[in-house]
């Protein structure tokens, strides 16, 4: 499958398609927060971003800035080539409880390591934002990309872009 054409890059804008495979870690101090209704389940300057060709960046915030009481384990865990396995939380509050809408990866491999125990979110189901702009979700539903107006694709994730 040929690369599509990346979108053009505006002031302060940045393309996926300048982001490195395999992937790089980025430590950020922006203001990630994220909320389900009126709980916020995290709210950090701390935050980590992991940022791979064609993907929107996946977010690692730490657990101390996470309202752990509102994640339960979940079953399963899955294996990323570059960041080793990782494992789910279920996000409960009050009666409404979302399914592995949460990971980590508890024993990254050595140049993901300072993101161990560190918690990701799918932002599908919530509200996250950055800086105070709202975040949408990397299309698909299998990656956990966050995709703010700073950021500019195309992006993998709909159907035929598996090949990129």
């Amino acid at each position: 499958m040929r690369r599509p054409e990346p979108d053009p890059v505006g002031p302060g804008q940045e393309s996926v398609w300048s982001y490195p495979r395999p992937p790089r870690l980025e430590q950020s101090g922006r203001h990630v927060v994220i909320q389900l209704g009126d709980v916020t389940l995290a709210d950090t300057h701390r935050a980590w971003r992991v940022m791979e060709t064609s993907h929107a960046p996946a977010w690692y915030l730490p657990r101390e800035d996470v309202a752990m009481e509102h994640l339960r384990q979940a079953e399963g865990r899955s294996l990323c080539e570059w960041k080793g396995q990782a494992d789910y939380f279920d996000v409960a509050v009050d009666q409404i409880v979302l399914p592995r809408v949460a990971w980590r990866y508890r024993n990254p491999v050595p140049a993901f390591a300072p993101i161990a125990g560190h918690i990701a979110f799918y932002p599908g189901a919530l509200e996250c934002t950055v800086d105070g702009q709202p975040v949408q979700a990397q299309p698909g539903g299998f990656y956990g990309g966050w995709i703010t107006p700073d950021v500019v694709g195309p992006f993998k994730g709909d159907e035929g872009t598996w090949g990129w």
